[in-house]
């Protein structure tokens, strides 16, 4: 594999439903968060840079933690902070807004240290040994352009948590499994044996075959010309405090445009995730069962 490729990570939120920094929550004993297997898993799939996007919530001990794993595997990394500021606004008042404006502004961040092929990620979200082996096999054959990203998306059924409702991105795909569109719902769960969300009072449901995105996008350096475009449009329409500048919506965008296309490839590996804090214990049992199938090491870096 000759390709250089990039992992691009996703840890600069504040987790709130999980009343923690959980991206830098040691999982087990060995003192590994989710997102360090993300970047394992990444190495052994041919991947040599690390960008990883921050906020300054992040301890430096952690950073210093991460920067000698680095060394010692000898794996590029680089830390970017999102900040408020970081893509400048000409003439904005920065006075009532309270935290930066969401995950496509964060892509956008990493502009000016990521000019090759790269997989973003949640830090918080595993995605599986197979997902990062499909993403490079997917740059190899040069199937990532400026005219096409792809995506690993998971079924449904296997992203839920027992311990409340989830937001999940549905997609809707064409004959040759290009994203048509991704619909954005915020209360998918399991009832009995059913997955529903609720929408404007009505319950709806879904298969548990369905696809859809966990924000596990392969993308080609060239879309940081559509999101500094669409994210400057964002701004130029006057938002409100709170709202942000999803990536998923930028994808649209570009779809919409024909600026892109995506493709769409069903993961074959299992999805984990840590929405509440009560999640903490399902990987914790996940992981103790890949490590005793001696799919990790018991101490991930030794």
């Amino acid at each position: 594999m000759n390709s250089k490729k990039t992992l691009l990570i996703l840890a600069g939120g504040l987790g709130s439903r999980y009343k923690g920094l959980k991206q830098v929550d040691g999982i087990l004993d060995n003192g590994s968060p989710i997102l360090e297997y993300s970047i394992y898993d990444a190495l052994e799939a041919g991947f040599s840079k690390v960008v990883i996007i921050v906020n300054q919530l992040i301890p430096q001990s952690y950073i210093e933690r991460l920067n000698a794993i680095s060394e010692a595997k000898g794996f590029e990394i680089h830390w970017v902070y999102q900040e408020m500021n970081s893509i400048p606004i000409q003439d904005f008042d920065y006075s009532q807004r309270q935290k930066p404006w969401g995950t496509g502004h964060a892509v956008l961040c990493a502009k000016e240290v990521v000019q090759e092929p790269f997989v973003m990620i949640n830090a918080d979200d595993f995605y599986g040994k197979e997902a990062y082996q499909l993403a490079s096999k997917e740059i190899e054959l040069h199937h990532i352009s400026d005219l096409q990203l792809g995506m690993a998306a998971y079924p449904v059924n296997t992203t839920l948590s027992g311990n409340g409702t989830v937001a999940r991105g549905i997609c809707t795909l064409d004959s040759e499994n290009f994203l048509m569109n991704v619909e954005e719902q915020t209360s998918i769960q399991r009832v009995n044996g059913s997955v529903i969300y609720t929408e404007n009072g009505v319950s709806v449901e879904i298969a548990p075959d369905t696809l859809v995105s966990m924000n596990f996008f392969i993308f080609h350096p060239s879309i940081f010309t559509s999101l500094e475009d669409y994210f400057y449009d964002f701004i130029a329409s006057k938002p409100t405090i709170a709202q942000e500048f999803y990536i998923p919506s930028a994808v649209q965008r570009m779809i919409d445009e024909k600026r892109a296309k995506v493709m769409v490839k069903a993961s074959p590996s299992q999805w984990m995730g840590v929405t509440y804090a009560d999640d903490k214990k399902n990987i914790k049992d996940f992981l103790t069962s890949e490590i005793q199938k001696n799919r990790y090491p018991e101490d991930l870096w030794n």
